[in-house]
This record gives structure tokens, C-alpha cells and sequence, in this order.
């Protein structure tokens, strides 16, 4: 697995480098967002990375800005492994198209799973979300999709919209979403969202899911639609007089 470590810091780079190859990654260092697109964004278009670790400060371009320019156009993976660890910014790398995030100081133990588990859901065929642009009349009679109360999910499309108004959800975002509406009103545990969503059993996720569901109470604007049971997991909430159809 060819690994691009966009790390500003010389030592840190070279000490998880050496972890890295110790494991059979091909790592390729960039200390810089400039020098990082320039690996990732190759003139002949072609793809030469399986992930992307990605550190927030940099010296020259904020790494949000990076993951963003990176997502516009390509769909490798992007882990952020940063020292921030607020949830505001958790949830902003999130959006922009992250497909995880590790605070510093981290266990390479953690971190090495979870470049595992990104690779493994992109061998799933997990890319990049579809585009939201609205779909012609006749797919969305074929697919009438599930209404409750504003929201209606579009599972063939991959669509969500709000009263009418799409709203661009990750793919995992969408995955989690779907997952909660195919039974409104039941409580899914933790570990089989995790399982599910994730497909993982490691722990460490929890922290992700927790993020994932903030991102879309945020996104969807309804943040009483998703349930927090505590100690036990997530629910679809649905009012009593609007049933799912």
C-alpha cells in the first residue's frame, strides 16, 4: 500500500515512516499542501496513492483547504492526523470529505487500523459519494424512497433531501442515515452500527460514529431526528403523527 505523509515536521515524518515500511507501506513524505497536490494531483490523472495522512498545520496552506482540493478530485482515502481535538474541527474534516481522523499524540497501533480499515472499505468499493444533482422524473418514480417527516432518503440515488432541499452527505453520513431509517424508532446498538456502517469490530470508531451522527444532526438541521439512547446506541426518532412511508 503506497502511503503519501503529509507532515511538516521532519522528525515526526521519519519516525512514522520508519513504523510505516516496518509494515510494508511504500511511504512517500510531503512537507507541504503545495508539494502534497502536487503528488496527488499528477498531470496524467492517475491515482498513485491508496491513502492520505494528512496533518492539519501546515506551513504553507491549511490542511483543510488540502483535503478539500484533494476531494474535488479524487476519491483516495484521506485519514487527518492532527493535534486538534475539538469536535467543531473533527466534524469540518468530516465534511470536507475525510474519511477519518486521529488526534496526536496517537498509538501507531491505532492508527495503522485504522489505514487498514480505510483500505479495506475502499476495497468494498466505498469512493466518493455520488453527486446530489437532481435526478430525472423517471428514477425517481423507480425509486420513491423513504419519507419521515422532511427527510426523504433515496436509497438507489444516494439522495437525502429536507424539505425538498438536497443535502450532501458523505458517504458514510448517507450509510449511517439509511441504516437508523430502515427501522424508525428501534435502537441500534453501538457495535452493530460500527459493524454495519464501518464493517469493523474495533473499538476505536466509537469516537468516529460519535462524530459522524453530530455531523448529521448539523447537516440535516434536525438535530432531535437522531436518538441518543445512552449506553446503548442511536434511534431514528419519528413523530406520532408522521409514521415512515
Amino acid at each position: 500500500m503506497r502511503v503519501l505523509l503529509v507532515e511538516d515536521d521532519d522528525h515526526v515524518a521519519a519516525a512514522l515512516s520508519a513504523v510505516l515500511a516496518r509494515h510494508g507501506f511504500t511511504v512517500v513524505h510531503a512537507r507541504g499542501g503545495a508539494e502534497a497536490l502536487e503528488h496527488i494531483l499528477p498531470s496524467d490523472g492517475s491515482a498513485p496513492f491508496d491513502v492520505v495522512l494528512l496533518d492539519l498545520g501546515l506551513p504553507d496552506q491549511d490542511g483543510f483547504e488540502v483535503c478539500g482540493r484533494i476531494r474535488r478530485c479524487t476519491g483516495v482515502p484521506v485519514i487527518m492526523v492532527t493535534a486538534r481535538a475539538d469536535v467543531r474541527s473533527r466534524v469540518h474534516g468530516l465534511n470536507l470529505g475525510a474519511d477519518d481522523y486521529v488526534v496526536k499524540p496517537y498509538d501507531t497501533g491505532e492508527l495503522l487500523a485504522r489505514i487498514h480499515a480505510v483500505g479495506r472499505r475502499t476495497a468494498h468499493g466505498d469512493g466518493p459519494a455520488p453527486s446530489l444533482a437532481p435526478a430525472g422524473e423517471g428514477e425517481r418514480e423507480a425509486d420513491p424512497g423513504l419519507r419521515i417527516g422532511p427527510v426523504l432518503i433515496e436509497t438507489a440515488g444516494r439522495r437525502v433531501t429536507v424539505d425538498g432541499a438536497a443535502v450532501a452527505l458523505t458517504r458514510k453520513e448517507f450509510d449511517l442515515l439509511a441504516l437508523l431509517a430502515q427501522r424508525p424508532g428501534v435502537v441500534y446498538r453501538r457495535e452493530q452500527i460500527i459493524s454495519e456502517v464501518w464493517r469493523t469490530s474495533w473499538e476505536g470508531t466509537g469516537r468516529t460514529l460519535e462524530v459522524h451522527v453530530a455531523s448529521l444532526r448539523s447537516k440535516l438541521g434536525l438535530p432531535a431526528l437522531i436518538e441518543t439512547v445512552r449506553g446503548v446506541g442511536y434511534r431514528l426518532s419519528v413523530p406520532d403523527d408522521d409514521p415512515p412511508r
